[in-house]
This record gives C-alpha cells, sequence and structure tokens, in this order.
C-alpha cells in the first residue's frame, strides 16, 4: 500500500481516535473480566514497592490475598498502577514468601527460622550493644554532640510522611546522625 504524506497522517489521526474512543463491542470470552469479589473483604492500603506512593484496594478473603486492583479515587495514580504493583497478588500469595524470621548466625552457611519476639528482642539489644560501644558525648573541640556513628538507616520509600516523622524522632532519640531515605537515593 502505497500512501502519501497527507493520507499517512490522516489514517494516523483516524487510529488514534478509534483507539482513544476505544473498543467498545462485548468482550471477548478468551479475556476474562475483572470483577469486584463481593465476598471479599476491601482493605485500601498503598503500594510498597517506590515513592510514588499509589493507592490500592486489596481484597482478601480466609486470610487470603485474592485481588489487588489500583484505587480509582486515589489522587495520585487514579485507578492506575505500574507492572509491578500490578503482580504484587503474586508476591503475597506465593508459596516462596517468608513470613517468618529467618536468623544465620554469624559464620553459619545455613538459615533457621526464628521466632519474632526472639528476633526483635536480639535486634534491640544489638543496637543498644552497638550504640553504647560507640557513643561520642563530645566531639573533638568539646562540644556537647551525643550521638553515634556507628548506625545508619535507610528508611522506606512505602512510608507516608507521619511515618518518616515518628521513624526520624525515634532515630534522632537514639543518637544517629546517618539517617537515609530510599526515595532519595
Amino acid at each position: 500500500m502505497k500512501l502519501s504524506r497527507r493520507q499517512f497522517i490522516q489514517l494516523g489521526g483516524a487510529s488514534s481516535a478509534l483507539i482513544a474512543v476505544g473498543d467498545q463491542r462485548a468482550p471477548s470470552a478468551a479475556i476474562p473480566l475483572l470483577t469486584k469479589a463481593k465476598w471479599a473483604e476491601e482493605t485500601a492500603t498503598i503500594c510498597p514497592y517506590c515513592a510514588v506512593g499509589c493507592g490500592m484496594i486489596v481484597q482478601t478473603a480466609n486470610g487470603k490475598v485474592v485481588n489487588i486492583e489500583g484505587d480509582p479515587d486515589h489522587p495520585i495514580n487514579q485507578g492506575a498502577l505500574c507492572s509491578k504493583g500490578s503482580a504484587l497478588s503474586q508476591l503475597v500469595n506465593s508459596e516462596n514468601r517468608i513470613t517468618k524470621p529467618m536468623y544465620r548466625a554469624p559464620y553459619a552457611s545455613e538459615w533457621q527460622e526464628v521466632e519474632w519476639d526472639w528476633a526483635m528482642d536480639e535486634i534491640a539489644q544489638r543496637v543498644k550493644q552497638t550504640r553504647d560501644a560507640n557513643w561520642i558525648e563530645r566531639d573533638a573541640d568539646g562540644r556537647l554532640v551525643r550521638r553515634t556513628e556507628a548506625i545508619a538507616s535507610v528508611g522506606s520509600a512505602a512510608l507516608d510522611n507521619e511515618e518518616c516523622s515518628l521513624l526520624v524522632k525515634a532515630l534522632r532519640s537514639m543518637g544517629l546522625v546517618y539517617i537515609e531515605h530510599q526515595a532519595r537515593i
């Protein structure tokens, strides 16, 4: 087919108009319609992947995630999700997903499953030991600084402003000065 420049532009415009209007025919039987499950409980949440903060609606039933979709009322994404956000239900429902804390002792080659209480206590003890062992009361000029430079924090882009504010206050109260955020890196 040989087109002049004018015919090419006309054909492109007509094609764009058809795409914009969309296909108004009934959907094919081969393409299933994603409809909300009326028997599932809906929870509004935020996508955990990046700093954009897209809104999601997660549907759960019997403790399982049955559907995740974009929240059409959310001001950021208005119902749209990227490929990672759209595939989140596969991550949540994966049989390979780790749901309990895992610990690998120093010089060990294998990970072992531990209880949440043990893991939280162990983390708290190690943070306290590191903080106490590396506490700086005064700097080289004799100024009162009360800090530790042996611990750093990298925050999560999935936290909202209020959660970030609380996290920074907690970290500063422990004397941390090296506080970074994943969305800035």
